[in-house]
């Protein structure tokens, strides 16, 4: 009996922060506004750590224009929302100026507990991400597929950079969230697995010592979901752009449905030591799109724009089964103008440029992010 392909649905979790409309600066969700977002979009939305983040999640959906009218919705309704409060959310994974040592946890025994828990480290969590989940109810399957997937780990990455700043200052990375983040325990590439079998091992040995309660907290680039049988990436910065979100999204579930159908051939990509991937999860955190990655079959230094050209040449059967073909196909334009961290940082130039100081330039840069994130709804 043939076995049934996956079905690879789609979901897709954002993480926002919340800016006073005046002085652009964070501000806290009063819980009036979580109050009425719940109202409006039910378990889809939920508080984040800090008091300044609002989380949101899509149902799930089976491709891309499924994806965009959820996110439309969702994105919608919480700037909605916060208008109400002269708030505006911003989807960029750091915001420009603010520090991070203003900023106040939610007081929920979850947060509460998970401060405890990382002591220090938690104090400087003033970031957001965005997640893809693919669904593969095998899971067996899910486990290959990661073992490979994590090959364009850093391909996701350079193309989601909106992190340059980090409290008013110009960190030279694209993405500065994941310096902040790879603190924790248990981040970082996911380790290669040969079976679902050792990885519920793994976790059961940390449960088993009350190191951690499940597997929710191996916060990996790419992890088995806790909740849901799919595979998580969790890699990307948060993107500006719903259309950004969309491309990302329509990548991760076209790259799983390419591993596939290698799989079904008897064939599969490539495994490489993450010892060489963390390379190019470095140079995509450094460069974004602006330098290229190594590709270490024909050991070279490839150009992004390159490779992104390959990359859509090699999901071509699989974006056209997804109809995700125009979504794919934008992250060649994203590879050729730059990411939203290449953006912000014209912004800021041409703002002090005309003669700002850059405290009101980083402003600009925040004024630009709120404007970012109502253009493609």
């Amino acid at each position: 009996m043939a076995i049934k392909p996956p079905d690879f649905t789609i979901g897709v979790e954002e993480e926002y922060l919340l800016v006073d409309k005046d002085s652009l600066d964070l501000a806290p969700a009063p819980q009036a506004l979580m109050e009425e977002c719940t109202a409006a979009l039910q378990d889809q939305v939920s508080p984040e750590f800090l008091d300044c983040q609002i989380e949101i999640g899509t149902r799930v959906c089976k491709n891309v224009a499924e994806a965009r009218e959820d996110l439309k919705h969702l994105r919608s309704t919480v700037a909605k929302v916060a208008g109400k409060y002269n708030l505006a959310p911003i989807a960029a994974s750091c915001h420009p100026f603010s520090d991070w040592r203003d900023q106040h946890h939610t007081d929920k025994e979850r947060y509460n507990a998970l401060k405890t828990s990382l002591g220090g480290v938690a104090r400087r969590m003033l970031i957001c991400g965005m997640h893809v989940h693919v669904g593969i109810e095998s899971r067996e399957m899910r486990i290959d597929l990661m073992n490979q997937l994590s090959y364009f780990l850093p391909h996701l990455l350079a193309l989601s950079g909106s992190s340059p700043f980090w409290q008013g200052d110009d960190t030279g990375l694209s993405c500065y969230r994941l310096t902040v983040f790879d603190n924790l325990p248990r981040t970082g590439l996911p380790q290669v697995m040969d079976s679902w079998g050792q990885w519920e091992r793994s976790i059961q040995a940390l449960v088993m010592l009350g190191v951690i309660e499940d597997s929710s907290k191996v916060w990996w680039d790419l992890r088995p979901s806790s909740k849901f049988p799919t595979l998580e990436t969790r890699i990307c910065d948060v993107s500006p752009r719903l259309e950004t979100t969309l491309t990302l999204a329509a990548l991760n579930q076209a790259l799983a449905r390419m591993l596939y159908r290698l799989q079904t051939r008897n064939q599969r990509w490539r495994l490489y030591d993450n010892f060489l991937i963390k390379e190019n999860r470095w140079r995509a955190q450094r460069y974004g799109t602006s330098e290229g990655l190594i590709d270490f079959g024909r050991r070279e230094i490839i150009p992004f724009d390159d490779l992104m050209c390959e990359l859509t040449e090699l999901l071509e059967e699989d974006s056209a089964f997804f109809d995700s073909t125009a979504e794919i196909e934008h992250a060649c334009d994203i590879a050729r103008q730059g990411n939203s961290a290449e953006t912000q940082r014209k912004v800021l130039a041409e703002s002090m440029a005309a003669g700002k100081s850059q405290q009101d330039a980083m402003r600009d840069v925040v004024r630009h992010l709120t404007e970012e994130f109502h253009a493609d709804l």
